[in-house]
């Protein structure tokens, strides 16, 4: 999808430019910051479960607002990231201001409110994919938003390189390879989370508790496909009781348990969602990730997702075809988003055999 101002009438054409980019991404409003007609181009292309977007414009503020939020929420929260190609452009959110020069890039949620100050005409490429498909607690996510990394900055020297050249071919990559991509892409935005959060964390004054629930994610992260990870072994790892390991985790509103299972269901839907050559059955994915009771999985991943697993993925590999025939008039497609995770997915019966591919 490719769609400019030119020829619109020229009191009508920040309005228009404004209604595509809510159209494509979430609803903004846009307030022209020069005296001339505004001028304007906004192309779109999906990869797998990542929208990406390229936004040219003149100098102009995007505010995602509180009443916007409430008066058209989303049915998927989504995570954006900004890569700033030209010009310059501030981002504030949660009462944090980052100043993302060109080349530079920012992250920010599009579930709270936000504005985007471009002082100078700009072009940006932005990346958005739902929210839950990165597996990343809340409180690493609002620690992240409203950060800008530069191109020269550890991890941004790896990832913009990357980003930049694929926004450039997202338009030709076969359905295919753009979801294979798209799961590189959340665990790559993942790690940014990870690190942007860390390098809040450490420039704020925090307590010894915080830093203790860093270190018990981290471990977390890295022996989430064990089966055996368990509240138990987590507390023995840190020399803490388990009464100890759950009152570190009563302000994240989630239980140990549950944010486990919450993470391994995260990670199985990303890997179901990708097409290849050779793609594993549900029982070795599930497995993978440490589910060893294929009945509990399948109900679990049920009630995070609203469908059984093996649905998940013919759904989303049908929708990849659909993407493959081209785009719908919006450039939206209809693939299912995830539901809300489910508050009961404990329950637990006899084995049975997994729903293979």
């Amino acid at each position: 999808m490719r769609v400019t101002t030119s020829s619109v009438a020229d009191d009508e054409k920040a309005d228009f430019w404004s209604g595509v980019v809510s159209r494509t991404l979430v609803p903004v409003e846009v307030r022209p910051l020069t005296g001339r007609p505004f001028d304007g181009l906004v192309e779109s292309h999906r990869l797998g479960y990542v929208r990406i977007s390229t936004l040219e414009a003149d100098a102009a503020r995007l505010s995602r607002t509180a009443a916007l939020i409430a008066r058209a929420p989303l049915s998927e929260p989504q995570i954006g990231v900004g890569l700033q190609v030209s010009g310059r452009a501030v981002l504030e959110q949660d009462g944090r201001r980052a100043e993302v020069p060109p080349g530079g890039l920012v992250l920010y949620d599009t579930a709270r409110p936000y504005t985007v100050d471009c002082p100078e005409r700009f072009r940006t490429h932005l990346f958005h994919l739902p929210r839950r498909l990165l597996g990343v607690p809340e409180r690493d996510l609002r620690h992240a938003s409203a950060m800008a990394i530069g191109p020269a900055e550890g991890y941004g020297s790896v990832l913009l390189p990357f980003l930049g050249v694929l926004a450039a071919s997202a338009h030709s990559c076969p359905a295919p390879v753009g979801d294979r991509l798209a799961g590189s892409v959340a665990d790559l935005f993942s790690a940014l989370i990870a690190q942007l959060s860390r390098a809040r964390a450490a420039h704020e004054p925090g307590t010894p508790n915080e830093h203790l629930v860093h270190r018990v994610r981290e471990y977390i992260d890295h022996h989430l496909g064990d089966p055996g990870l368990s509240p138990e072994r987590i507390a023995r790892a840190h020399h803490i009781s388990v009464r100890y390991l759950h009152r570190l985790f009563e302000g994240a509103g989630v239980t140990v348990s549950r944010l486990i299972q919450q993470l391994r269901l995260d990670a199985c839907a990303r890997e179901l969602a990708r097409r290849g050559r050779t793609t594993p059955t549900v029982s070795a994915v599930a497995q993978r990730w440490g589910f060893i009771d294929p009945a509990h999985f399948s109900r679990a991943f049920r009630a995070a997702y609203g469908v059984p697993p093996r649905e998940w993925r013919s759904r989303r590999n049908d929708g990849a075809g659909r993407r493959a025939a081209g785009p719908t008039a919006e450039g939206h497609d209809d693939l299912p988003v995830p539901c809300p995770i489910s508050r009961d997915r404990t329950g637990r019966s006899g084995r049975q055999p997994f729903e293979e591919h």
